[in-house]
């Protein structure tokens, strides 16, 4: 049995109801390719890709896709939103202190008492967020230097 090929990204926008657009492909493309990228960065790596696109069109853009499903937004306190491609699961982030650097975490397997809310005032509960903090290793080894 073969497995079923991966959706090109033009089929992942008509899939979300979305019109499918050069600068929409090079948004999501940007955006998957990238690493927790600012919204700065995401235009940037679309310019490179179709050429000029205002950063209003970029906002918008990255809205629509947000509430597609197809990219998600992270918004560490005091630092800028940022954007990532890996959507549909319940992984966490860890931010720098210092630099702002993001990475993912998956989440903690086997017992894990703080993900379970004690009270939680009658909401369905579907998703815990966790940030964990720290000092990325290039920060620590500058600092020690």
């Amino acid at each position: 049995m073969t497995a079923s090929p991966t959706p090109t990204t033009a089929e992942e926008l008509r899939g979300a109801g979305l019109r499918v657009t050069a600068a929409r492909v090079a948004l999501l493309e940007t955006v998957r390719d990238g690493d927790h990228l600012g919204v700065e960065a995401i235009a940037s790596g679309v310019r490179d890709r179709v050429g000029h696109i205002s950063l209003q069109a970029v906002y918008e853009a990255l809205h629509a896709l947000t509430a597609a499903g197809l990219v998600r937004r992270i918004e560490p306190a005091g630092h800028p939103a940022r954007f990532e491609g890996r959507v549909g699961d319940n992984h966490h982030h860890i931010v720098c202190r210092s630099c702002g650097a993001v990475a993912d975490v998956d989440c903690a397997v086997g017992d894990a008492p703080c993900l379970t809310a004690a009270d939680d005032h009658g909401f369905a509960i579907d998703e815990a967020e966790v940030v964990y903090w720290g000092t990325c290793p290039d920060c620590s080894t500058g600092r020690s230097s």
